[in-house]
């Protein structure tokens, strides 16, 4: 009888936190702390641990020092409102308790959360023993689908936390018109991304770059063609694309999830199941989370 196959979660733990914080109105301690991210990180958590069933799981977390990209191009991020200082400060709190779970967190100076999962992801290929064991990455946004492939597979939300969706590399595909994980980082060179203020090519839009992405499959088959006298690329897109070539190429850098960041990951270390339960009851009834305590896995 083929052994049942294991499952590895890996938390994208800034996005889920903003997520949540978004999402749900001020909520409240008897004490006067907020704590409606940490509640609605919980409820994404313990879904997850439900529904997935993970053997194992780890946390990856932002660090508020600037990254590699930014250092690159200084208007990384820049148009995007920084988040009030009352989210930041209930991210302690969700540490707390991943850690009374036994939940390994992972960060990185000068590198994103996404880095870390991509290179987490990576690693568990690599090196593990269990062929047959499946990465699934829990994130409250798109980003990481990049990362999707025939092993791995990005939970995220809808809307608010509790409509959740998992993707798999069908439903990148249903959702990018064809386009594969793969090529997602090409799409968002041409595109660009406005969430992160990454240019793209000036006047490309969504529906453009999907077609010549789809039809070219990379952005260097694409800049080929154009090279060819030949070519049927309209000459007005033509133009776009070779006057704005080197913003493409950046653009596609800044959003390429790095897969080589220097962690040691340890799949062993992140194993879930042995946690200290009254240690976890405290905490949730510390924070007037009784609701929560029955939904605690055994």
């Amino acid at each position: 009888m083929a052994e049942e196959k294991k499952r590895l979660i890996i938390i994208d733990g800034n996005a889920l936190v903003h997520r949540a914080y978004h999402a749900l109105p001020r909520l409240t301690t008897k004490k006067g702390e907020l704590v409606n991210a940490v509640y609605g990180f919980l409820l994404v958590f313990l879904k997850a641990l439900k529904e997935l069933q993970p053997s194992y799981i780890v946390a990856t977390f932002d660090l508020p020092s600037p990254t590699f990209r930014h250092k690159k191009y200084k208007e990384y991020k820049a148009k995007r409102i920084k988040a009030p200082e009352e989210l930041y400060q209930q991210i302690p709190k969700i540490k707390k308790i991943l850690r009374a779970f036994g939940v390994p967190i992972f960060e990185k100076e000068g590198y994103e959360a996404d880095d870390l999962i991509g290179t987490i992801s990576r690693q568990v290929r690599r090196k593990q023993v269990l062929p047959e064991i499946e990465t699934i990455i829990s994130s409250g946004d798109l980003d990481t689908l990049q990362l999707v492939n025939s092993h791995t597979k990005v939970y995220t939300l809808r809307k608010g936390v509790k409509d959740t969706i998992l993707y798999g590399q069908k439903e990148v595909k249903e959702r990018y018109q064809g386009l594969t994980p793969e090529q997602l980082p090409d799409f968002k060179g041409l595109k660009g991304d406005p969430s992160d203020n990454i240019p793209g090519v000036t006047g490309i839009g969504e529906k453009t770059a999907i077609k010549l992405i789809r039809e070219f499959n990379s952005l260097e088959n694409l800049y080929r063609e154009l090279e060819d006298p030949l070519s049927k690329i309209p000459d007005s897109i033509k133009t776009k694309l070779l006057k704005y070539k080197d913003q493409a190429f950046f653009s596609r850098m800044l959003v390429q999830i790095k897969m080589d960041v220097p962690i040691e990951f340890v799949l062993e270390d992140s194993r879930f199941g042995k946690y200290d339960k009254q240690k976890v009851i405290q905490i949730l009834e510390d924070l007037n989370f009784y609701s929560l305590i029955n939904r605690l896995p055994q």
